[in-house]
């Protein structure tokens, strides 16, 4: 098999760019998940500081 016949993906459509709502995404997740591990060290530290 020759390499030169490989498939590429489908290109998104030229009109709609995604990046607004992937960056809405990762904060939507983001955010949270930095608060809870904030929370957990600050709650580790009491635990094991006193």
């Amino acid at each position: 098999m020759s390499g030169t016949n490989a498939q590429s993906p489908p290109e998104a459509s030229p009109g709609k760019d995604r990046r607004p709502l992937i960056a809405f995404t990762w904060l939507w997740v983001g955010v949270p998940l930095a608060y809870g591990l904030y929370e957990l060290v600050r709650k580790a530290a009491q635990l094991f500081t006193g």
